[in-house]
């Protein structure tokens, strides 16, 4: 009885792999090169940055994203809808306007494609930059991603061509207007991939075995076990070992994002966000090595951890995808020193930050000793001085290739203005600790509270502000991320009880 109920369910589970024909579309595509974005990739990358665009699921019906691009594409050759993709709507104002509610925010993008007149007029009708209107030029980004794909036109095929190599759109391949031939495309598809790598050669493929290896993940388990490591065993070698290897795979991850890109990883936010992680851990490794201090790891190693959080499992808030520059940025002398000296500048600043947290709260609800209390302020303030120190570098260099670029070495853009203002918050810090203007017990908080404004410098600009000449530095969404952040830390210090001027 109990193997028929097993059999039963498998059957039932598999049924959509059944009933669905797939054609050609199998993992055999994933290597195809294609043209997307102004940039050569294997048909996995696109498939996988597209699908995710536009739903978010990693597979639907049983089918990986490959699969479900390579249907999309059929679209108008099958003259059917074999996904029927739908988008779950979360805007309340949004879902008014399409006529759905909270209990059904689901469309389909058939039906979406169809009124997407309706979520133009909206888009023009809201003239200041407010929340609707950034998700409502999402969504219309999105169906017109959706009807490109759906038209066969996303998909940019190599073809030989007098010897040459032209990129020709899927749906010039098909002709037939029945499509009868579906099923015998494949060979077609191996024959344009030996045709381009006879011609351009394989170096593309490197990409897709690069994106397998799913190293981001690697890292968080090296640096989860580390962290474990640390409560589980007394030998603290094993702790290095662990954090060795979260160097050594983010490392990896670093040089094969420089090779796939050819520049500096700093260009967007999750590029931002991993090389700090990254900075702060191998600071936190070379401070502890000469300094013989163990706890410059553990800090590390924790804002590692939550960068690596936000890169596996923020994929809304930032995208891992790599994209053509904008022609200020082709410059890999400053990209690679002016973005770089800011983005480890904001990751030593972190691990003051996550040190002064865990001060307040072993001080509020734990046993915090005077003595340890003072250790870790002694650990704060020399984060600060090399965070400051880099930052101050970063500003005075981005001031040198302002002047290179735009003509004027300072502007008051609004990302200029506020690394400013983070440069002068850590520094009249600074001064304080040193001339003992600020105490133990108000020097911790203040540093807690600082790191607020890093998040308006490095988040804040491009998710709230949204203006300025770094407008290639742009991300949409993250609004509630950086609010709840911003609450949560306010909320810690206040909770703690412990930033009282005037009293030591």
């Amino acid at each position: 009885m109990i193997r028929k109920l097993v059999l039963f369910l498998t059957l039932i589970i598999s049924f959509p792999l059944f009933s669905m024909e797939t054609y050609f579309c199998d993992k055999k595509l994933e290597s195809l090169p294609i043209l997307e974005g102004g940039r050569l990739k294997p048909l996995y990358v696109t498939a996988e940055e597209s699908i995710k665009y536009l739903v978010g699921k990693y597979k639907t019906e049983g089918l990986t994203r490959t699969q479900m691009y390579c249907l999309l594409s059929l679209k108008e050759a099958l003259k059917k809808d074999a996904l029927g993709l739908k988008i779950k709507i979360e805007h309340v104002k949004i879902l008014e306007l399409l006529g759905l509610t909270q209990n059904e925010p689901e469309i389909t993008y058939e039906k979406l494609s169809q009124n997407s007149q309706q979520v133009r007029f909206a888009v023009v009708r809201e003239k200041r930059e407010t929340s609707l209107k950034k998700a409502l030029e999402k969504l219309l980004n999105q169906i017109h991603l959706y009807e490109k794909i759906s038209n066969g036109e996303h998909w940019v095929l190599p073809k030989k061509i007098n010897g040459n190599i032209e990129w020709l759109p899927l749906i010039s391949y098909f002709t037939e207007e029945d499509f009868n031939g579906v099923h015998s495309q494949g060979v077609l598809f191996e024959n344009i991939k030996k045709d381009f790598s006879s011609k351009e050669g394989d170096k593309y493929l490197f990409e897709l075995y690069f994106l397998k290896l799913h190293l981001p993940g690697w890292c968080l388990l090296f640096t989860l076990l580390a962290l474990a490591s640390m409560v589980l065993f007394k030998n603290f070698k094993i702790v290095l070992g662990f954090s060795t290897l979260t160097i050594i795979a983010q490392v990896a991850l670093l040089v094969g994002r420089i090779m796939i890109s050819g520049r500096a990883p700093v260009t967007n936010m999750y590029e931002t966000v991993m090389f700090s992680g990254f900075g702060a851990l191998l600071l936190g490794m070379i401070l502890g090595h000469f300094l013989k201090e163990k706890i410059y790891v553990y800090l590390g190693l924790a804002y590692n951890m939550c960068t690596l959080l936000m890169m596996n499992f923020a994929s809304s808030l930032i995208s891992d995808s790599i994209s053509p520059l904008v022609p200020v940025l082709r410059d890999n002398f400053w990209l690679s020193t002016h973005v770089t000296c800011v983005v480890l500048s904001y990751g030593s600043l972190a691990l003051s930050w996550v040190l002064a947290n865990v001060t307040l709260i072993k001080k509020r609800f734990f046993n915090l000793p005077k003595e340890e209390e003072t250790y870790y302020s002694k650990v704060i303030y020399n984060c600060l001085k090399f965070g400051t120190t880099l930052l101050f570098f970063g500003v005075m260099l981005g001031g040198v290739w302002a002047d290179y670029s735009w003509g004027r070495f300072w502007g008051w853009d609004p990302k200029e203005t506020w690394s400013l203002i983070v440069f002068c918050i850590y520094m009249a810090i600074l001064h304080g600790k040193y001339t003992s203007w600020l105490p133990v017990e108000k020097f911790i908080p203040s540093v807690a509270l600082a790191f607020l404004s890093v998040m308006m410098a490095w988040f804040g600009v491009n998710y709230i502000l949204a203006a300025g000449l770094h407008s290639y530095g742009f991300s949409q969404g993250g609004a509630v991320f950086l609010t709840s952040f911003f609450v949560i830390q306010i909320l810690l210090v206040v909770t703690t009880r412990s930033f009282k001027f005037g009293k030591k």
